[in-house]
């Protein structure tokens, strides 16, 4: 077995550093070095504004800013959706209209490759060799499995989590993701802070099978940040803005219409400071609705700027709070009243794609496919070159 094999060799796993990379500085002073970004995100239907601002308007922009043979696999994690209860039908719908937000916001299928994972079946395969060699206390330390159970369970707490509601398969989910990631020889991963362990283990797993085969047959990734903050609850700015909040005033949808954006924002919690000002330890509620407004490329303060002051000085959440301020009196209607405005403004020509998207017969079955023959061919040279070198095929030069 392989585990056999590396045990047998002393092989002892550990964490390998991961450099942070900003997407900014994605080719940073090595432009001629070709990039392969791969990141995914889970069915949950259409995205709400959090994930927009927080992740998905980041690949629209590796992908625009991108060099000419640079690589980017963005992917619905339908496997991964599994390892929590799903109901068929409504998982079905989420995978779809998932895609259609993922065209509507800009990812071009020609330009990169958008895909859904259950329609790659090699990640499974790559996903059992990598369970293999995956130290077993390595898993039981990572978050991701008791958060979601305490999730599940409505736990209070992560140390409430009872082990015995565990399942193999959310307990392997990070082994999953490492296969993923390797499956197309990533070079950078835009995750967030909570999935920095992941990654880590996605290093180590790479670096533990090219020890194992004695061949450089993995990259180690590196991982890429982006500047904008996590977007948090309208109506508990203690929790993160999330789809499985029971309260849908929570949070905005992409294809929210604007009696709906209107009325969510009006209900947003703010305080009682006379002054508005970017304070996300103090004032939580407001600096979230600060933060909003600043990622917001909509954003309608752009022609109440003084002359000197620079549009992009506004993704600046501090110099937000000053523009209103300045402008009207720094009340929390006030700066409703911008964001309504701004957010309206912003989804607009999504909204319009997405409805083109969903009604236009046959166009997503053409992404799907177009998307699982792309991903298929770089998966199945990568399986080829993992058989090869594990004994299940000839070895090749």
């Amino acid at each position: 077995m392989i585990g056999q094999a590396l045990a047998r060799r002393g092989f002892q796993p550990w964490a390998l550093s991961t450099r942070r990379v900003p997407v900014r500085a994605l080719h940073g002073s090595s432009p001629s070095l070709h990039r392969v970004v791969v990141s995914g995100i889970q069915p949950t239907g259409v995205p709400h504004l959090g994930n927009y601002l927080g992740a998905l308007r980041s690949w629209v922009d590796l992908q625009n800013q991108a060099e000419k043979d640079d690589q980017f696999f963005f992917f619905i994690a339908s496997l991964h959706a599994v390892t929590v209860p799903q109901k068929p039908a409504q998982l079905y719908t989420d995978r779809r209209n998932l895609l259609a937000a993922l065209i509507a916001i800009g990812l071009d299928p020609h330009r990169c490759t958008v895909f859904l994972q259950d329609q790659v079946p090699e990640h499974t395969e790559l996903g059992w060799y990598f369970m293999c060699i995956a130290p077993f206390g390595r898993l039981e330390r990572m978050t991701t499995w008791k958060s979601k159970i305490a999730t599940l369970h409505h736990a209070g707490s992560m140390e409430a989590v009872n082990e015995s509601q565990l399942q193999l398969g959310l307990f392997s989910y990070p082994v999953l993701q490492a296969a993923d990631i390797l499956m197309y020889n990533a070079t950078h991963v835009p995750v967030g802070e909570d999935q920095t362990q992941h990654l880590e283990l996605t290093r180590d797993l790479a670096h533990q099978f090219n020890r194992l085969v004695k061949k450089k047959c993995f990259r180690l990734p590196e991982q890429m940040f982006t500047e904008f903050k996590r977007i948090l609850s309208l109506r508990q700015p203690d929790q993160k803005m999330s789809k499985s909040a029971p309260d849908a005033n929570s949070r905005i949808l992409l294809t929210d219409t604007p009696e709906q954006i209107r009325a969510k924002i009006k209900k947003a919690v703010t305080d009682s400071d006379p002054s508005l000002g970017f304070d996300p330890m103090h004032r939580p509620a407001v600096s979230n609705l600060l933060q909003i407004l600043a990622g917001l490329r909509g954003n309608t303060l752009k022609k109440d700027l003084l002359e000197g002051e620079d549009e992009a000085q506004l993704q600046n959440p501090a110099f937000v709070a000053e523009v209103l301020n300045r402008l009207k009196g720094g009340s929390g209607a006030a700066l409703k009243a911008a964001l309504i405005d701004s957010i309206i403004e912003e989804l607009r020509p999504i909204q319009m794609e997405y409805s083109r998207l969903v009604t236009e017969d046959g166009y997503l079955d053409s992404i799907e496919a177009l998307g699982r023959d792309k991903a298929r061919e770089h998966a199945q040279k990568t399986l080829q070159r993992v058989r090869s070198l594990l004994g299940y095929e000839p070895q090749r030069k």
